[in-house]
């Protein structure tokens, strides 16, 4: 699966079209409140204009209706964050294939970098649409995919863009590259034991996961709120907890798959009040026995112990959603113990993203693992095995 890199390609002179992921969160003062995803497009775009090319990045954020614009989505802080981190004035223009943006083009200077306005304001985004998928691709020489947060999809400038830009060089950035490399490694030759660690609300989310991760993993561990589905399929209580009854069948389909690879909860944290998680009345029962005026919210202390056991011998680890409500103390501890056990392994750790990114980002943990991915969704369709057009139609290395 390994593509040709950006570092790869003659630049000089040149201009590069990036999709990038500056899915970035805003105030209400559109300040950015965390700008970790332009930090992270950093060396693609420096290894562009360091080497006399120029850039246009590309990039959606949040979900404007309908495609059309709407100023509390623009990419305009973006750009200018951007300026700032590379030291030297960004180019934005106030649209996508516009006026601006093809006067603004037009005017691009080697080692100068152009912002295009929010690819979303624009309908034939998220349609896949090839007519304004031809016009992003008439601006430059050559594409560049650095968007990994976005690879799982099918929008024109993932997938209609390198596709009118063919017989041009069309490679990943450093990012993209960095992803591929961690996850389908892992997929296809991972050190064991192999351990996947899944957490989250919901047991349909992680179906198609559990049933390929079931064919490589030696072991997967289970937690969050998706557990209280399969102890109600072992015939345990769960109280009030969030479960997908609907899915009950199912759960009981894949621990008969599993031949003892799914671990489950052996106790439970639960509280008697979601909204007063800190003042509520709170204690730890044995998995299955949860009372009924109260709700599973995070993994207990034996389970916790368990699970660093088998997490303490894996050679690769793959993680994706937290244990518990980690973002409410005492809620977070099971989520911390496991981020813990695999910061304290000798594995290879990739933290599939999305709330489990954020868990270890906001438990202290995000150097202590060998890579953090940039996608939850993405890489969530990688661990079920899913082809990726978007990178499919990249170059080879």
């Amino acid at each position: 699966m390994a593509k040709k890199t950006i570092d790869q390609t003659e630049v000089q002179g040149k201009t590069v079209l990036m999709r990038v992921d500056f899915n970035v969160p805003l105030n209400d003062q559109d300040e950015i409140t965390d700008d970790r995803r332009v930090r992270m497009a950093l060396p693609s775009i420096e290894s562009v204009i360091k080497r006399g090319g120029k850039v246009i990045l590309m990039s959606h954020l949040g979900r404007p209706s309908g495609g059309e614009g709407d100023e509390k989505y623009s990419l305009k802080p973006t750009a200018t964050r951007l300026g700032e981190l590379l030291g030297s004035p960004v180019h934005f223009a106030t649209d996508t294939v516009g006026a601006d943006a093809t006067a603004k083009v037009a005017e691009l200077k080697d080692g100068e970098v152009l912002v295009l306005e929010n690819l979303r304001f624009n309908a034939g985004e998220k349609k896949g649409d090839a007519e304004f998928a031809g016009k992003l691709a008439a601006m430059a020489d050559i594409y560049c995919n650095d968007a990994f947060g976005t690879c799982h999809r099918k929008d024109a400038s993932m997938v209609a863009v390198p596709e009118a830009m063919a017989g041009k060089p069309r490679v990943v950035g450093h990012l993209v590259a960095k992803e591929i490399q961690y996850l389908s490694d892992a997929i296809s030759k991972p050190g064991r034991p192999f351990v996947a660690i899944l957490g989250g609300a919901k047991v349909s989310d992680k179906i198609n996961v559990i049933n390929n991760l079931l064919g490589i993993c030696d072991s997967i561990l289970i937690g969050g709120a998706m557990a209280y589905t399969f102890s109600l399929a072992q015939g345990g209580k769960v109280g009030g907890s969030l479960v997908e009854k609907d899915k009950v069948e199912l759960a009981k389909e894949l621990l008969a798959k599993a031949d003892g690879k799914l671990h489950l909860p052996v106790d439970t944290h639960c509280g008697d009040d979601f909204g007063n998680i800190a003042g509520c009345n709170k204690k730890v029962v044995p998995a299955g026995e949860i009372p009924d005026d109260m709700e599973g919210l995070d993994i207990g202390p034996e389970t916790s112990k368990l699970y660093a056991d088998i997490i303490k011998n894996a050679k690769t680890i793959v993680w994706n959603g937290p244990m518990g409500v980690f973002e409410k103390p005492p809620m977070d501890a099971g989520t911390k113990a496991v981020a813990q056990a695999v910061a304290d392994s000798d594995a290879v750790s990739i933290i599939g993203g999305g709330d489990s990114a954020a868990a270890v980002d906001q438990l202290g943990f995000a150097d202590q693992v060998s890579h953090v991915s940039t996608g939850g969704g993405a890489s969530l369709a990688m661990l079920e095995g899913q082809a990726f057009a978007a990178v499919d139609l990249l170059d080879e290395a």
